[in-house]
């Protein structure tokens, strides 16, 4: 469960400091992001502010491993996820085949495994009563 926290809190991490430090960068470098102009560095910088945050619950949620914040952290996490997948998943024109199979693969993948840990922490952390 904390691995995968872990992994997920990387991800956020990586592409929050990308997009808030250097958003041109993530635009152009980051397969896909550009088949949707026009670019707009104050809404890249914003993404990778919002990212940021969104790391910092999931890193909370490895590091105390209370059952609620694990489930709102991936529930967060799915808010981002589950949409983006979609969006992907209706957009795969514009590049070879094999980045569109990866590109489906990163994004499914990217909602399977929030409710994969989710479905462990619902099984293995202790339900807290409220006194």
């Amino acid at each position: 469960m904390r691995a995968g926290l872990i992994v997920l809190a990387a991800i956020q991490v990586v592409l929050g400091v990308w997009t808030l430090l250097f958003p041109a960068s993530f635009y152009d470098d980051v397969p896909t992001v550009d088949w949707t102009p026009p670019y707009s560095e104050h809404l890249f910088r914003d993404f990778g502010g919002a990212t940021l945050g969104l790391a910092v619950v999931v890193i909370a949620a490895a590091i105390w491993l209370e059952r609620r914040l694990v489930i709102v952290a991936l529930l967060a996490y799915l808010a981002f996820s589950f949409p983006h997948a979609i969006f992907h998943a209706e957009h795969l024109e514009g590049d070879s085949p094999a980045l569109s199979a990866g590109l489906l693969v990163a994004v499914v993948l990217s909602v399977l495994l929030p409710f994969g840990v989710i479905t462990l922490a619902v099984r293995a952390l202790p339900r807290r009563t409220v006194t």
